[in-house]
C-alpha cells in the first residue's frame, strides 16, 4: 500500500533536507531544457515535491489551473538574471522546483 503524500514523512524529511538556496545563474542551463517549476510563495516548497512525488494528479493540476506552479517564464527568467536572484529549489526528477521567497523550514 501506497503512503498518502501528506504522510509520507520519510520523504518529506529528505526533500526538506536536500532543498537549498540557488542563484538563479545555477539555474539557466535547466530553464533552457524546460525542467524548472516556479511555485508560488503561498505554497510550501516543500508539501508540493513530495506531492509531485507521489503523483498527486488532482493538487497539482488545481495549482496549475490556479496559477500557482508553472514551467518558468522567458520573463521571470529575465527579471531574476536582472536581479541576481538567490530562489530556494528542490528536484523532483527530472524538475527542479523554484521558489522565490524564504520557505519556513519544517
Amino acid at each position: 500500500m501506497q503512503t498518502k503524500p501528506e504522510k509520507d514523512t520519510e520523504l518529506r524529511l529528505k526533500i526538506n533536507r536536500e532543498t537549498a538556496r540557488v542563484p538563479w545563474t545555477e539555474l539557466i542551463k535547466h530553464f533552457a531544457s524546460g525542467t524548472v517549476v516556479w511555485v508560488a510563495d503561498e505554497l510550501d516548497l516543500v508539501d508540493v515535491a513530495v506531492r509531485i512525488s507521489h503523483d498527486d494528479k488532482d493538487n497539482i493540476t488545481q495549482w496549475m489551473a490556479a496559477g500557482r506552479i508553472a514551467k518558468v517564464s522567458d520573463a521571470q527568467a529575465q527579471r531574476w538574471l536582472d536581479d541576481n536572484a538567490s530562489l530556494w529549489a528542490s528536484v523532483v526528477s527530472p524538475f527542479i522546483l523554484v521558489q522565490q521567497e524564504k520557505r519556513k523550514p519544517h
